[in-house]
């Protein structure tokens, strides 16, 4: 028996994301035109849903993806549990050769089961982020709403879908994303979450 459903977006496109340069959680920017194109393609698509709370990431670009729905006065809180893992020193460099090749040896540390590895300091390891994905589980578990919104961010959902279905993170790059897909989980009475949309872009075809 299902007993909460969880439809889990990344956010619309921004320029940083047309341009191909690095956000993270310590870049806040709005939503460009595309970006709201999207964000209206989903709503048109997802406002029949009788949402009881949508939760987004502190950044923008998440809260400014369902603004329409949270003009329906559905309630809507703000987790920074949610927002998107940082880079650090990645954070606002357009992916050239230096960082590009950086990158992948970042990802083939991740693939290779070390979750501790992060590109500086400053930058955070997806245990770390798995960390506080933990604590906001833990908070939709306890909460009476079963039809839920989430807003949150691409890197972000790639853990979570292995953090909500118990795959190691070393999986994460088997869930892929797009600005504005859509990932719809269930939560069953027995505590386990399933997959039943995985990067579901039919209402962006319109774009």
């Amino acid at each position: 028996m299902i007993k909460k459903e969880l439809y889990i977006i990344r956010h619309g496109q921004t320029e940083h994301n047309a341009k191909g340069i690095v956000q993270g959680k310590g870049v806040n920017l709005s939503l460009n035109e595309k970006g709201q194109q999207q964000a209206d393609a989903f709503y048109r698509a997802y406002q029949h849903i009788p949402f009881e709370i949508i939760y987004t990431s502190t950044l923008t670009r998440a809260q400014e993806s369902i603004a329409q729905f949270k003009a329906l006065d559905i309630p809507h809180e703000i987790f920074s549990e949610l927002d998107e893992i940082s880079w650090g020193n990645l954070e606002g460099m357009t992916a050239t050769q230096e960082t590009s090749v950086e990158f992948q040896q970042l990802l083939e540390k991740w693939k290779n089961g070390d979750i501790h590895a992060k590109p500086s300091p400053t930058a955070e390891s997806p245990f770390e982020l798995q960390q506080r994905q933990e604590k906001f589980i833990e908070h939709l578990i306890t909460i009476p709403e079963e039809k839920i919104l989430i807003a949150t961010h691409g890197r972000f959902i790639r853990a979570f879908m292995c953090t909500l279905t118990g795959r190691p993170l070393s999986e994460m790059e088997k869930f892929h994303h797009v600005n504005l897909c859509l990932y719809k989980v269930n939560l069953f009475s027995d505590g386990q979450f399933e997959i039943e949309l995985n990067c579901e872009q039919g209402h962006l075809a319109e774009i």
